[in-house]
């Protein structure tokens, strides 16, 4: 199976956290911070997965503030792009796990295929960007909150978008 990029910013650690532990159950997947990434890091694979957090009152995580102008210069024609996104529900009702919304948001129109979405359902928030259709843009954690259910959770993502990816590859 060919590698998936995971491309992540994390500035208290739980997004890392969870990408580490997607990652770990992937048994394919490289890690990128975008941070560091350049475009090269992108366009190298045809799979990839998206993690941010939402900070304040939505606001996109700071790494990926600083780098989302770049995913402009990228072609994704013939890519698929799945989302991670960690929150914290009961603070932030209003603006729960919006930062995969604004990713989504900038690269709706790029000719990319999304897969990964994830049910709402099981989680407490008013509003989100996350959502599109009635269901998470991918999967959603909330360390803050419920850390009990994230390893429960990440490993019936990682099943699903497996089965996603095979039938992508048909």
């Amino acid at each position: 199976m060919e590698k998936i990029g995971i491309f992540y910013g994390s500035t208290e650690g739980n997004t890392e956290s969870v990408v580490k532990k997607v990652q770990k159950s992937m048994d394919n997947a490289n890690l990128h911070r975008v941070d560091t990434a350049a475009i090269n890091d992108i366009a190298k694979y045809k799979t990839l997965i998206f993690a941010t957090s939402t900070w304040n009152t939505g606001e996109l995580q700071e790494d990926w503030e600083a780098f989302i102008d770049t995913l402009d210069e990228i072609d994704f024609h013939g890519k698929r792009v799945a989302f991670i996104g960690v929150g914290d529900a009961e603070c932030y009702q209003d603006t729960f796990a919006d930062g995969i919304g604004m990713i989504y948001e900038r690269i709706v129109n790029s000719g990319a295929v999304f897969f990964g979405s994830w049910a709402i359902d099981g989680y407490s928030f008013e509003a989100s960007k996350g959502v599109v259709n009635g269901k998470f843009l991918g999967l959603v954690i909330d360390e803050d909150n419920e850390p009990e259910k994230t390893d429960a959770r990440i490993a019936v993502w990682v099943n699903q978008i497996k089965g996603e990816l095979v039938m992508l590859d048909d």
